[in-house]
């Protein structure tokens, strides 16, 4: 799952990929500046959809709904474990 902390590294990553200032961006995206600098910095708690959507498009990406990856159960890494620890014995 994406967290709005990952979203503004990604985000600060492709903005200076493109050699982009944040003031520039924001203007572009017609964010305010101090929300932006927020956001990159997570200093931020939430964010609307809409000025999300308005970053990415002003730096060609795009926001992307999939099926969330099932995380173990305890069980699952406890058997992995003893799993594990098996084959540290065999040898």
């Amino acid at each position: 799952m994406q967290t709005l902390t990952s979203i503004g590294k990604a985000i600060a990553a492709r903005r200076k990929q493109l050699g982009l200032s944040q003031a520039a961006l924001s203007k572009q995206a017609k964010i305010g500046h101090s929300t932006f600098d927020a956001l990159e910095n997570s200093r931020i708690g939430e964010l609307g959809t809409t000025k999300i959507i308005k970053l990415l498009s002003a730096l060609g990406l795009e926001l992307k709904i999939q099926e969330a990856a099932s995380r173990p159960t305890l069980e699952e890494l406890m058997e992995e474990d003893r799993d594990d620890q098996g084959l540290d014995r065999q040898r």
